[in-house]
């Protein structure tokens, strides 16, 4: 059966789906794998490197692949170069592909979502989701210590003591486990907040103070936050208040999946920051956790700056692109057998993560998105 790795081509995206050093892991059980030309080119992956390891290079690679692997979703007219029955791995958002969901459902293809991935232990070497919120974490200090116009760790020198920056992070999943981590090495006092009371040891144990509010937990399913109300809503953000405004940095990364992210910060509240200070919205493009900010773009409220995220793992693209491309092979590999690829629903991960199978929708939350029948 032969994997084609696809470039990628939406704005912006520079992940590739695989990279080299994981070719050699579906050579090894019979499988062919063939890249598209210039598919890691944006990762810092050439060709040759493909070549090396194995694969084929082919401007032709999805002519006629039983597996198609890509980060962002196919378009819908690569859907008709696929075998019958492919199977496809990417991120899928599905109430943004409707199109590309239907045209592979009538084609017959397997669709598995990477971001459907259930939140099991057994499935945790595919969690993508989690993988590039990781890449996205670390990366959101770094836009904040180079907008933030003073320096993150306590410096004492002969000419004077410089106190150390405070961070402030909403939302303790893995991105801002991560944020914490990277402000705390780079010297910064940092202190967060999760609805979550389970997140307060993990916040604790990496050297941070977690912010108490008082307020009751919204522990959900699958290690997410349940939903809260409106009047939840406003009553955390006064609270939070006056730690917003006593941080010189917010990073804010609240966001489930399928659900637009909670509105956590005003435009008051951010405005109520000291002159200089830096907001790095990593929600920005799924509604944003900060009033005003804006994917892709960083805009100025009060004195304030905001930098509203877009597709943030994507700004360091070989390292995203390596734990990506290890969840999408562990997921691959999961549905091998004898050299090809058969997609097993007895298998609770496989089930989850599928949005079409054999010409209908499987996928449920999709199947009411499109009007169909259970």
């Amino acid at each position: 059966m032969k994997i084609a790795v696809v470039g990628e081509t939406r704005p912006g995206e520079r992940r590739v789906a695989l990279v080299p050093g994981l070719v050699s892991r579906l050579i090894e059980v019979g499988l062919q794998v063939a890249v598209e030309p210039g598919a890691g080119a944006a990762a810092g992956i050439t060709d040759d490197d493909y070549r090396d390891a194995g694969a084929e290079v082919d401007a032709g690679a999805l002519a006629g692949a039983g597996v198609a692997l890509s980060v962002q979703p196919l378009a819908a007219r690569q859907v008709r170069d696929l075998a019958p029955n492919a199977v496809t791995i990417s991120f899928l958002p599905v109430a943004q592909e409707l199109e590309l969901v239907r045209a592979l459902r009538d084609a017959g293809h397997t669709a598995l979502a990477m971001e459907l991935v259930p939140r099991i232990s057994r499935a945790q070497s595919m969690d993508a989701l989690s993988s590039q919120a990781f890449v996205a974490g670390y990366r959101a200090v770094l836009v904040a210590a180079e907008r933030l116009p003073r320096f993150f760790p306590l410096s004492m020198t002969a000419s004077g003591t410089i106190p150390p920056a405070r961070v402030l992070v909403l939302g303790a999943g893995v991105a801002g486990l991560q944020a914490i981590a990277t402000a705390r090495r780079l010297g910064a006092v940092v202190r967060a907040y999760d609805v979550r009371a389970a997140s307060a040891e993990e916040v604790r144990s990496l050297g941070a103070e977690f912010v108490e509010l008082e307020l009751p937990t919204l522990e959900g399913a699958g290690g997410y936050a349940r939903e809260m109300t409106e009047e939840r809503s406003r009553m955390q953000r006064e609270l939070l208040a006056p730690h917003v405004a006593d941080a010189d940095v917010l990073i804010t990364t609240a966001a489930v999946p399928g659900r637009a992210a909670p509105m956590l910060v005003t435009s008051d509240m951010v405005a109520a920051m000291r002159p200089g200070s830096v907001v790095v919205d990593l929600a920005a493009e799924s509604g944003g956790n900060v009033e005003g900010a804006k994917p892709g773009e960083e805009v100025t409220i009060g004195e304030v700056s905001v930098w509203g995220g877009q597709n943030v793992p994507s700004q360091l693209a070989a390292q995203a692109s390596q734990l990506y491309a290890t969840n999408v092979v562990n997921l691959l590999l999961l549905m091998h057998s004898d050299g090809t690829v058969t997609p097993d629903f007895d298998d609770e991960i496989v089930a989850g993560a599928c949005v079409t199978h054999a010409g209908e929708v499987r996928h449920a939350p999709t199947r009411e998105l499109l009007g169909e029948e259970s």
